[in-house]
């Protein structure tokens, strides 16, 4: 994966200059920048961004000269990663299945938190982490809808068990905390509502008053014109609803956003390789590449078609099945976009809203992925 060292106005003069063969990820740091200080102005706690959503280090450097001074990291690449871009950050370890050797890394690298959703994992760090200063952050799970797709089907605790948790990280001597995920691209606040009063439930429950609160990630990026994410109603509920929930006992608010910091920072073009019989567009890039989490989350109608200077087609639109490169059949971008009817090949297809997972998913099956980023001071074409 390359990153063009040019600053380009936008992806129009890339595209008029460039002709790019291969797939492009235009970058805007003030877009980035911009998310950032709306999270760490609005949001009533401590923001810290997940690594995992985008890792690349213009990313993480924007995201630090912006002010974020914590990040979640699942791994040591990524421990590492953060201690040589943003050294001074504090680092959550908030994968809650570690090996004891990851362990060792991150106690060797000066992390003082992380996650447990298992009795076992959580004798696993008491034996491994000394406790002086450190957190231990129980993390639950509830039967809540509302989200792209669901996190606790592979981590949470019960919330019977996290209040049993809860109090063996008490007694232990660590910091303790709770934390939960209330699932990817949330667009509405109320989802988090029942998480914040149940985390209240488990700490009166366990008789421990807990000392953070990480209400996850979740916070969603603007994917479909027709859903504007509500950042800010949902920064206020969760301050209202912490409040009630834990009234004079309420602990210190940690979030952990990933698309909602880089998603809209982020716009992808691919370029048309074929309109076969009029019909089907087979695109340089697909679900292989940095299209790979359309299939998971869902479509991102916020499409353009441009031709080959980057001029906007402006035919009637009209309903079309879109393939990637590789020869998998697999290889689909789900359902049917809404494209102009005079797309051709050689033109280009503009997705906005691409920061989150097109860089940390990509792959190079069948010879396809090459993947250029490219700095613009503007998204618009």
């Amino acid at each position: 994966m390359g990153l063009s060292k040019t600053i380009w106005s936008n992806p129009t003069e890339y595209i008029r200059t460039v002709r790019p063969e291969n797939p492009v990820l235009f970058f805007s740091p003030a877009v980035l920048q911009a998310a950032a200080r709306r999270f760490i102005d609005g949001f009533p706690g401590m923001v810290t961004y997940a690594v995992k959503t985008n890792p690349s280090e213009v990313v993480i450097e924007n995201l630090s000269a912006a002010g974020i001074r914590g990040f979640d990291v699942a791994s040591p690449g990524e421990m590492r990663l953060i201690k040589r871009l943003a050294p001074d950050a504090a680092m959550h370890y908030n994968n809650p299945v570690r090996a004891r050797a990851e362990i060792a890394v991150a106690v060797e690298l000066g992390v003082k938190s992380y996650s447990v959703d298992s009795a076992s994992e959580l004798e696993k760090l008491i034996d491994l982490v000394p406790a002086d200063g450190c957190e231990i952050t129980v993390r639950f799970k509830l039967p809540v809808a509302g989200a792209a797709y669901n996190f606790g089907a592979k981590f949470g605790a019960t919330v019977e068990l996290s209040s049993q948790l809860l109090k063996r990280v008490a007694e232990a001597g660590f910091i303790p905390s709770l934390t939960f995920h209330p699932g990817t691209q949330c667009t509405d606040p109320a989802a988090w509502e029942a998480y914040i009063r149940a985390a209240a439930d488990i700490a009166r429950e366990a008789g421990v008053t807990i000392a953070r609160l990480n209400v996850g990630g979740g916070f969603p990026n603007h994917r479909l014109q027709a859903v504007v994410p509500q950042i800010d109603e949902t920064f206020a509920l969760i301050d209202r609803v912490a409040t009630d929930a834990f009234g004079d006992t309420r602990p210190i608010l940690v979030c952990e956003p990933g698309r909602g910091l880089c998603g809209d920072a982020f716009t992808h073009i691919a370029k048309v390789k074929a309109v076969r019989d009029g019909s089907h567009v087979f695109l340089n890039d697909g679900v292989y590449g940095a299209l790979a989490e359309l299939p998971l989350v869902g479509i991102i109608d916020r499409i353009e078609v441009v031709d080959g200077v980057g001029a906007k087609r402006k035919g009637d639109l009209a309903s079309r099945i879109v393939f990637g490169p590789t020869c998998d059949s697999v290889d689909r971008i789900p359902g049917e976009l809404m494209l102009a009817d005079d797309i051709a090949e050689g033109d280009y297809l503009v997705i906005h809203g691409m920061g989150a997972y097109s860089v940390a998913t990509n792959t190079r099956f069948n010879g396809f992925g090459e993947l250029t980023i490219a700095t613009v001071l503007s998204l618009k074409v």
